[in-house]
């Protein structure tokens, strides 16, 4: 039989018959990493343990320590688990499909009776019988015209219309779960016994078409979560926990910051506590912009698509655009414009009004521009995910020689930004090419090249994020972990040489000759609204005080201390904080806890002992202790406090 090279990750490597399996390669190295592994890696591909190798390979074998392998198969095999658990509670009912997604999986029913939040329990029970049987999986590779007529014959459509739709060269594998069978591409574990038992938990039921198609049969899917130890799924069902009470939709309600309505889907209505938030956070970011040498610019909200059509935005990203169509007076024919769904173009046009020396360059033009984009509905999401929002966007027009030190100064800039908002770390991905995209693969690895060798630079090594760059150019993503380990994606950083080069833009260099810029895309915070959203989970709404909408209440506990309540928060006022007085005639301890749920940093009681000492009752949000101050005192502490990080 033919002989087989396979290199372990150590570089020794072993020879085999071809057609050997990694289990019997694990069984090879040892009987306790035989008992051990899970599955393999077999030249980069996810490797069932049964499979065959059948030609030299770089391999590697795994086990539960290793998490993203691990997770990947208890995910997985739990979908099927599912799948059988439900069949057998239920015979009646088809199955479709059920892939692994972040923390979990998902598995599509078909059945005529709904599920319920109860009947979750009892696929639970019955998926922890199955697994305490520790039945073996196999797989087995068939011809497609076998596998269809086994589905037909099970009464199984949905496997049958998925069998038909894959590729003829792809083989059709099939799986087992003791006697449960199911279409799968796989890799899977062993016996049903290696998934933890105490480690999943069903979560929710949704509705769903089948593939996606509003035309098609709604089918019942069922989502769990799952992990690799119990104490891994005790963390997340408590992160799931503090995110429910930090989302920033409840606690928008509560601050009375915003709403959204169906006849505007995917727009924000900025209530004034909201938009104080949205202007503070702008001010700030323009007088930092500034500092860091930017010009502000503003372009128009509706273009004509000659120039989407020029920047390459109508052929690569129509979809996401809207469309307006105009009867110019007297033209024979509709004037097709577009919504801007970014700014790029337009500073480009801004660069190319005047002759352009290299003596301006680095030119950092900045507009708070105002965006729209088409996101499907069932996508949207409060202020995180919408379809109109405002950016604070850049253009860096650049030197090639200047992409190292603006990189460099870029990263340091937002370093500083994040800190001031309460991040004090956040992690750097460099995203690659993309399928789609422009420019030619010499522009590509030119870019690439010049990016990556900034970063690293700048003292960053990025983590790799494979084809996830934009369509002109490859970027950095700056992504922040929150206070209960969520990562968001906010600032970005773009080298690109392909819209200079369509839009014609040029300088002079000091050789007198016309030059190509380079276009350094960037963001800090992303979108505002988004952002906003981001810090508003962060800090479960109890904001830093400089951001806070209503920093401070002045509540009376009698009506005879009303016109103090006045004379203290004009003080406040006039030394720069945002207060309100209360003078209802509600006990204190109400307007407290109503004021404490609209999340005011601190709230101010007085009565006549206060009118007559001239001081105030302090409470401040969180705290079940209150001090009392003198008025002056408190002014000035609270005066200081709600500066801005950048003013004082």
């Amino acid at each position: 039989m033919a002989q087989i090279s396979l290199t372990f990750p150590d570089g020794n490597a072993r020879s085999y018959d071809a057609g050997v399996t990694p289990a019997q390669i694990a069984a090879d190295i040892s009987t306790s990493l035989a008992k051990k592994a899970i599955s393999a890696t077999v030249d980069g591909k996810h490797w069932d343990l049964q499979w065959p190798i059948s030609a030299d390979a770089q391999i590697a074998i795994h086990t539960m320590a290793d998490e993203a392998q691990a997770n990947e198969l208890v995910r997985h095999d739990l979908a099927h688990i599912m799948a059988r658990a439900v069949q057998e509670i239920w015979p009646a009912t088809k199955v479709t499909i059920g892939p692994v997604i972040e923390n979990g999986w998902y598995y599509d029913f078909d059945r005529a009776e709904p599920f319920t939040p109860e009947d979750l329990g009892l696929i639970e029970k019955k998926m922890k019988e199955i697994i305490n049987k520790r039945e073996p999986v196999t797989t087995e590779v068939w011809e497609r015209t076998r596998a269809i007529e086994f589905y037909k014959a099970n009464n199984e459509p949905y496997k049958v219309e998925l069998i038909e739709a894959i590729p003829g060269t792809e083989p059709i594998r099939m799986y087992w779960h003791g006697h449960w069978q199911d279409l799968c591409r796989g890799p899977h574990l062993q016996h049903t016994g290696q998934v933890p038992g105490d480690a999943f938990k069903l979560m929710s039921i949704a509705g769903a078409y089948w593939r996606g198609d509003s035309k098609r049969p709604m089918l019942q899917r069922i989502y769990g979560v799952a992990f690799t130890g119990k104490e891994k799924l005790k963390a997340h069902l408590h992160m799931l926990e503090e995110a429910a009470k930090r989302d920033h939709r409840k606690l928008g309600r509560e601050m009375d910051l915003f709403h959204m309505q169906e006849e505007a889907p995917g727009q924000v209505f900025w209530h004034p506590n909201g938009w104080t938030i949205y202007t503070e956070l702008q001010d700030y970011m323009r007088r930092q912009q500034r500092r860091g040498g930017y010009v502000e610019v503003n372009t128009p909200q509706v273009v004509d698509r000659k120039l989407w059509e020029r920047s390459g935005h109508w052929e690569k990203y129509q979809e996401n655009m809207f469309i307006v169509e105009v009867d110019e007076e007297h033209a024979r024919e509709k004037a097709v414009n577009a919504l801007k769904p970014m700014n790029c173009p337009c500073h480009v046009e801004i660069f190319k009004v005047g002759l352009k020396s290299y003596r301006d360059l680095p030119l950092r033009m900045a507009e708070f521009g105002s965006c729209n984009r088409y996101e499907p509905s069932g996508a949207l999401h409060g202020i995180m995910r919408v379809r109109g929002f405002t950016q604070d966007d850049a253009h860096i027009f650049s030197t090639e020689e200047q992409i190292e030190a603006e990189t460099a100064e870029f990263i340091r800039f937002l370093s500083a930004i994040y800190k001031d908002l309460g991040f004090e770390s956040f992690k750097v991905k460099f995203s690659d090419r993309p399928e789609t995209r422009a420019g030619s693969d010499a522009v590509w690895d030119k870019a690439e090249s010049a990016l990556l060798s900034a970063t690293r630079a700048a003292g960053i090594e990025p983590e790799l994020n494979p084809g996830e760059g934009a369509f002109y150019g490859p970027k950095l993503e700056f992504v922040l972990t929150d206070a209960i380990g969520r990562d968001w994606q906010c600032g970005t950083f773009q080298v690109d040489f392909v819209l200079p080069e369509r839009l014609d833009a040029s300088y002079i260099g000091a050789d007198g000759a016309k030059h190509r810029p380079v276009m350094l895309h960037r963001a800090t915070l992303g979108s505002f609204e988004r952002f906003i959203g981001i810090l508003i989970e962060e800090h479960a709404g109890k904001l830093p005080f400089w951001l806070a909408p209503r920093q401070v209440v002045v509540a009376s506990i009698t009506s005879e201390a009303d016109d103090y309540v006045h004379q203290v928060v004009a003080e406040l006022r006039a030394a720069g904080v945002r207060a309100e007085a209360d003078t209802r005639n509600e006990k204190i301890n109400y307007k407290v806890r109503e004021h404490s749920v609209g999340k005011v940093p601190v709230i101010l009681a007085v009565g006549q002992r206060e009118v007559e000492e001239r001081t105030v009752s302090v409470r401040r949000l969180g705290e079940k202790q209150t001090s009392v101050q003198s008025l002056a005192d408190v002014t000035k502490e609270l005066g200081r406090a709600a500066t801005p990080p950048d003013l004082l």
